[in-house]
């Protein structure tokens, strides 16, 4: 598992969101964005991050108009669910295959009681104007990936 770091070119992604729109990397150049990382929809971590990305929202508006999204293994349909249960308003892309999570740096072991499997390392990164790397966070926890991108947006 190769970690992106702060210079690095982000990698391109081309995926499908909750709504069946595909949403490529290339859709944002020349503004920022936050990706973040999540391992299932709608557990407990993941809806405790994606809340808090959704309620800063207004800031990151304020931070220069910085786009967000959220990526994880799960398909579309469960994206959706996701979506509309927490009224979470912006894309959730579908990464099934785990291709993208595997480019970034952020599929790789994890240990659950004792039990070793492959999934996601919740991260999460600042892309700049030009898909670089701004900050990368791995291994962040649920409620720190706003404050940091918050931080680091000064």
């Amino acid at each position: 598992m190769a970690e992106l770091k702060p210079g690095d070119k982000a990698a391109s992604f081309d995926l499908e969101d909750q709504s069946g729109n595909r949403v490529k990397l290339s859709d944002f150049a020349g503004s920022k964005l936050l990706v973040y990382f999540y391992p299932k929809a709608d557990t407990p971590g993941c809806t405790t991050q994606s809340c808090e990305v959704r309620d800063a929202q207004e800031s990151f508006e304020d931070a220069g108009g910085v786009a967000t999204i959220g990526i994880s293994p799960d398909k579309p349909a469960a994206q959706a669910k996701f979506d509309q249960k927490y009224s979470l308003g912006f894309p959730l892309l579908a990464d099934t295959d785990h291709a993208v999570a595997e480019a970034y740096g952020v599929w790789g072991e994890k240990v659950n009681y004792g039990k070793k499997y492959m999934g996601i390392i919740r991260s999460s990164f600042l892309i700049d104007e030009n898909g670089r790397i701004e900050h990368a966070w791995y291994k962040v926890s649920p409620a720190d990936t706003v404050p940091k991108a918050l931080n680091a947006l000064g």
